[in-house]
């Protein structure tokens, strides 16, 4: 087995479907920043959660949030994008997933759920409210919906 540790953010909401045997798979879309010199490249991932051992933690999950994940790799997958240019689809079996560190917390969302829980405060990395945690920045965000292969 190749495994794999992937820190990045979602792409979109969780999708969940089931099988025809009715077995629950919820699929997330990652992006993964790689550093490469001075330029930056993101990295796709689908990621696939096989049953309801996640479920608690997939409702504080959406569209931009900071996710660890751990799991399983599988052989990458080459397909032609809609400009006849050949891309890679890498994947990813979860056995492990974490909120991030590293994650903006949601201080604006509207709706009845609680906050999710953090694995770290502002004042563990001694950030000011004029000064982005580590790991933040103020720029604009890492990936638009353009940019999502699938």
């Amino acid at each position: 087995m190749n495994h794999t540790m992937i820190a990045g953010h979602l792409g979109s909401d969780p999708e969940v479907r089931f099988t025809s045997s009715g077995q629950k798979v919820t699929t997330l879309r990652v992006a993964a920043r790689a550093r490469k010199g001075s330029k930056d490249d993101t990295i796709w991932w689908r990621v696939s959660v096989w049953g309801e051992q996640f479920d608690k933690m997939m409702t504080y999950f959406k569209k931009g949030s900071s996710i660890v994940v751990m799991g399983e790799i599988h052989k990458p997958e080459i397909f032609t994008d809609r400009d006849g240019k050949p891309q890679i689809s890498m994947s990813v079996t979860a056995t492990s997933i974490s909120f991030s560190p590293f994650g903006k917390p949601d201080h604006s969302s509207g709706d009845s759920r609680e906050s999710a829980p953090s694995a770290s405060s502002e004042s563990s990395f001694g950030s000011s409210p004029e000064q982005p945690s580590y790991g933040q920045s103020k720029s604009t965000p890492m990936f638009s919906d353009d940019e999502v292969p699938f």
